[in-house]
Parts: structure tokens; C-alpha cells; sequence
């Protein structure tokens, strides 16, 4: 009995070892789990990573299908947390959402305007995504082509590079290094790896950019003097880029009201009288006129957007 309380320390002690070993044994199973599953969700093998999803039926089905790849692809490419299931759901329900207020402002006809307005609007949503994550991955190209030179002109190889300017540099660019990344070190060749990133982020820097580490890796001669010169031309471009858009920025603005001065014509018209845009539509000649007119605003904001967009 009188060494009982020190055989309770000495388990008890042994006790916390054995959960302390347990719980760094844990943790350490834990992160290697989360690498893994975050390498595989990179390829797309794995969605389970993160938050948690939704809508899971409904994405195994949509994956399946033409339409489900195509919006997996360009969600890819915009960098978004969203599964195609959850926004084919989303974009469904504002649908019916835009149907039933323009049913209720305007008329039953314009409900269905309003729903083929909305179909094209969630393409332009992503398309818009990736056309600001473009341009944000292009406005940090001049600094990781200066960190891919200095890193080769240390003597690092350039897959070493790419995985230290990965650490160095922010969102979107350290995403989609670390995508590279990733592919490099389960087997995917550089050409690849890169031409893959030149498909998700099209760009004329990005392509002359990956033109030259491509170049690079098969002829195996330096390339510290190319990318220092691809440097500065890339600062030159940004300065450039930033100029053209300041100058447009009203113009963009003007394509954006043209639209929105027709929907406010309708109001004016249907505030002036109740029920007119229901008897303008109720015709046939009034749905004919009424579907030209959209036509033609959509028309002008397509055109004037054409007309302003200035490759650089």
C-alpha cells in the first residue's frame, strides 16, 4: 500500500507520455492527410477539402455531363471556393429570383427577358473572375520574372525557382505556382505544368513569360539575362496597361448605362400608366418590338465594349 500513490504517479505519468506521442502522432497524420488532399483537389481527384460542400448530388451529376466539365474548368480558372454544384444551384435560384422581380416591376413578359439576361450573366460573372485574376497575376509577373532570375543566377535549378518564388509571392500567383508546383512533384513534366498554367490564365505576358523557362528548359543554357530583360519589359507593359485603363474607365461606364437608361425608360413608361408594358407585350408585334429593342441595347453595350478593348 505504501508505494501505491508512486505506481499512480508512474502511470499516470506514463498516461500523459503515451497521449502527448498520441497526439503529435495525430496531428502529424493529420497535416500529411490535409497535403495530400490539398495536392489532389489541385487536379481535381478530390473536393472534400476545406469547407464543407454543398449540393453534392447535384455536382456528381453536373461533373458528368459537357456543361459540368465547362464550368469546372473556367471556376478553376477564376480561383473561387465553389463547386459546379453549388453554383449551377446558385445561379438557378437567382434566376428564379430575377424572374419573379421583374414578373412584379414590369411584366410577365420581361420575366423571361430577364432569365435569358441572367443565363449570360453568370457566363460573364466567371468570365469577368477571370479577367480580374488575369490581370492580377499579370500585374505580379514583373516580380516573379526578377525572383525566377535571381534565384537562377544563385545556381538553383529552375523547379527549385518556381517553388521559391511560390513562398515568395501572393495570391493569385502563389496559388497557381504552387499548382505547378504540385504537378511538378507528382511527375508532370515542366512543359506541361506550364502550359497548363498558360491555358488557365491566357495572356500575352504570361505566354512570353512561360515562352522563355519552356525554351530554357530544353535548350539548358542560362537564362538570367533574358528574364532580367523580361523584366523591365514587363514593368514597361504594367505602367502601359494601368494608362489605358484609367483612360477607358468612362467609356466602360458608358456601356454599363446604356443598358440601364432602357430598363429606366420602362419604368417611366409603365409609371405613367398602370398595366401599359402588360398591354404592350400582351400583342405580338409589341413582344417582337420589345425583344429588338433588348436586341439592340445589348448590341451597343457588346459594341462599345468591343471597341474599347485595346490589347496592350
Amino acid at each position: 500500500m505504501d508505494k501505491l500513490p508512486l505506481l499512480t504517479i508512474g502511470v499516470t505519468l506514463v498516461a500523459c507520455v503515451l497521449v502527448v506521442i498520441g497526439v503529435h502522432t495525430f496531428s502529424s497524420g493529420k497535416a500529411h492527410q490535409d497535403e495530400l488532399y490539398r495536392r489532389m483537389s489541385q487536379t481535381g481527384q478530390y473536393e472534400g477539402l476545406g469547407r464543407r460542400r454543398r449540393f453534392v448530388g447535384v455536382d456528381r451529376r453536373m461533373r458528368g455531363t459537357q456543361l459540368g466539365k465547362k464550368i469546372a474548368r473556367k471556376l478553376a480558372a477564376t480561383g473561387l471556393d465553389i463547386t459546379v454544384g453549388e453554383y449551377v444551384v446558385y445561379v438557378v435560384g437567382v434566376l428564379v429570383g430575377v424572374y419573379f422581380i421583374a414578373t412584379a416591376i414590369f411584366a410577365s413578359f420581361f420575366g423571361l427577358l430577364a432569365v435569358a439576361i441572367g443565363i449570360w450573366g453568370g457566363k460573364a460573372f466567371l468570365d469577368m473572375q477571370i479577367a480580374k485574376r488575369t490581370d492580377a497575376f499579370i500585374n505580379q509577373l514583373p516580380e516573379l520574372s526578377r525572383l525566377l532570375a535571381n534565384a537562377t543566377q544563385a545556381g538553383l535549378a529552375l523547379r527549385t525557382a518556381i517553388v521559391m518564388a511560390c513562398e515568395e509571392l501572393d495570391d493569385p500567383a502563389q496559388e497557381e505556382l504552387r499548382r505547378v508546383a504540385d504537378q511538378l512533384a507528382v511527375g508532370h513534366s515542366l512543359e506541361d505544368a506550364l502550359n497548363e498554367l498558360s491555358e488557365r490564365l491566357p495572356s500575352r505576358e504570361l505566354t512570353v513569360l512561360l515562352t522563355t523557362l519552356i525554351l530554357s528548359s530544353r535548350a539548358g543554357g542560362t537564362i538570367v539575362t533574358s528574364l532580367r530583360n523580361l523584366t523591365e519589359t514587363l514593368e514597361e507593359r504594367k505602367e502601359t496597361r494601368r494608362e489605358v485603363s484609367t483612360l477607358l474607365s468612362q467609356v466602360k461606364m458608358t456601356a454599363i448605362m446604356v443598358p440601364v437608361l432602357g430598363a429606366g425608360f420602362l419604368l417611366v413608361i409603365n409609371s405613367m400608366r398602370d398595366g401599359a408594358l402588360d398591354d404592350m407585350t400582351a400583342a405580338t408585334v409589341g413582344k417582337i418590338a420589345v425583344i429588338i429593342s433588348a436586341g439592340l441595347y445589348g448590341l451597343g453595350f457588346f459594341l462599345i465594349n468591343r471597341l474599347t478593348k485595346i490589347r496592350t
